[in-house]
């Protein structure tokens, strides 16, 4: 029987610890490469058979779906778990595509379910991300999709989407010694609702093992892989070189204690982490494999001593700027590219933009009220955008639950997405008025509003006063004054995020 780790990551649904990652696929196939996709397949086996039997993809990972299906239908392959990722460009979201993502993804997986779908959003401003979750929810409930997940989501939009009733059961982020984004906030919200943190990056694209300790810098315009390009600025990020240096030994005394490799010791750090369900070692299918190595993890365990040690590593490291998945969505973009080039085209206007006989702009966000009572939005004159009072709703859907901070953030992205579309940005915002109901709930909405406004610091009102709809814990206000010209948008390129 299998060593391997397991973990129930919903009822009925456990997957192995460690994971194997197939985004290097798309590396593999970069540039029309030459590509075995049955010796890819056939690559798989060895995982499986060692009880590696959970593997991680996405629909922009080259081949990846297309050679795990060909493989689960291999006659003789034992049972595996398959985690894809549904990467839908920035604008406008149908039903019908949504179904057309999930049921293509069958069809390259040859399975009539998603074991685990994980969506991803490259933009909380545009309510598409909020649709695409609940149709998502619909297919889970239809039978297409036999859990949900979410990738790169920031904690307050996990909890955004949890408290408005989405059942998610993981979050796939960067986490590693290098990146600890995940271990404040995101860990405490997940591990008090259940959630596992599925870990990526957890050996930074090999910068956290043996390879690099005691090696020259390296000519980071010249790397290899896209995942080298990448982490190679997660570590510029953290300190540099030297800073890597540093960490990369106290793991290896930390090993060499251990008997075990550098790899090892950054995966058990992050096993070890609280809420963390599991972690995606990557691999190169067909060109080398890490089963041996990645077996060894269930007989290590870290005591005081070199938790102590690795911590007083990555203590002295720079923090990761912001919360996970960030990277993909504010500078500085620790992306391959240094940017989101390889990702999008663009970021078309969340809401459309009208215009008025006065020369004025306005925009409607589709909820029922507008239309009814006769007021936008958001309305632009000159270099002015006055945003409405705004609650948590979502067309005729109330989002946030009784969660006053998960409302505080869904109505912070309308007001956003209402002066994007004008051609405004948040940090043009000059003043916000904050209405709640219930004293209780100032202070979670003020700390909302100030993990969103941090840098900005706009003059604020905050006013307890009665709200229309018991459901509203709430309202927001807004006036901007555009004073620089919206960044050009990036080109479009085959890449997603990981």
């Amino acid at each position: 029987m299998s060593g391997v780790e397991r973990i129930e990551l919903a009822r009925g649904f456990s997957i192995a610890r460690v994971l194997t990652g197939l985004w290097q696929m798309a590396d593999q196939e970069r540039d029309g490469r030459a590509f075995d996709a049955a010796a890819a397949a056939a690559a798989m086996r060895p995982y499986a058979d060692a009880g590696f039997t959970t593997f991680d993809m996405a629909d922009h990972y080259g081949s990846a779906e297309e050679v795990a299906g060909r493989f689960r239908a291999t006659a003789g392959s034992p049972r595996v778990e398959l985690l894809t990722k549904w990467v839908p460009s920035p604008g406008p979201i149908t039903r019908d595509d949504v179904r057309t993502a999930v049921e293509r993804a069958c069809t390259r997986m040859r399975s009539e379910r998603i074991d685990l779908l994980q969506f991803h959003a490259w933009s909380y401003a545009d309510p598409a991300w909020i649709d695409a979750l609940l149709w998502l929810d619909e297919l889970r409930q239809e039978g297409l999709i036999a859990h949900l997940g979410l990738t790169n989501t920031d904690t307050a939009h996990l909890r955004l989407a949890v408290e408005s009733g989405i059942p998610i059961v993981s979050n796939q982020v960067s986490y590693s010694l290098l990146d600890r984004r995940a271990a404040g906030a995101m860990s405490a919200y997940c591990a008090a609702k259940g959630i596992g943190i599925l870990a990526f990056g957890t050996l930074a694209g090999g910068f956290l093992t043996e390879r690099w300790l005691g090696r020259p810098e390296p000519d980071w315009e010249e790397l290899e892989t896209w995942s080298q390009m990448k982490y190679g600025r997660f570590v510029r990020a953290a300190g540099g070189w030297d800073a890597l240096q540093r960490l990369l030994r106290a793991m290896q005394l930390v090993a060499a204690k251990h008997a075990c490799s550098v790899a090892n010791v950054a995966c058990r750090a992050m096993l070890d982490a609280p809420a963390v369900a599991g972690v995606i070692v990557g691999a190169r299918l067909g060109e080398r494999a890490h089963v041996d190595d990645n077996a060894r993890l269930s007989g290590l365990r870290l005591d005081a001593e070199d938790r102590a040690r690795l911590a007083e590593a990555t203590d002295a490291l720079t923090p990761i700027p912001g919360d996970c998945g960030d990277e993909y969505r504010k500078p500085p973009f620790l992306t391959a590219s240094g940017d989101l080039s390889h990702h999008v085209a663009g970021f078309p206007a969340p809401y459309a933009v009208r215009e008025a006989a006065d020369g004025s702009t306005r925009v409607l966000s589709g909820t029922t009220w507008e239309t009814l009572y006769g007021y936008s939005r958001a309305v632009r004159v000159g270099d002015r955008i006055l945003v409405s009072g705004t609650t948590a709703s979502h067309g005729d859907r109330p989002m946030g639950g009784r969660d006053a901070a998960a409302q505080a953030h869904h109505v912070i992205d309308k007001i956003e997405g209402a002066i994007r579309s004008l051609g405004g940005r948040l940090e043009d915002v000059v003043r916000t008025r904050v209405y709640v109901p219930d004293a209780g709930d100032w202070e979670a909405v003020a700390r909302a509003h100030g993990e969103r406004f941090a840098g900005i610091q706009p003059a604020n009102t905050l006013v307890r006063a009665g709200l229309v709809g018991d459901e509203y814990l709430v309202e927001i206000e807004a006036e901007a004054v555009v004073r620089a010209a919206a960044a050009p948008l990036p080109r479009q390129d085959d890449a997603g995020p990981t």
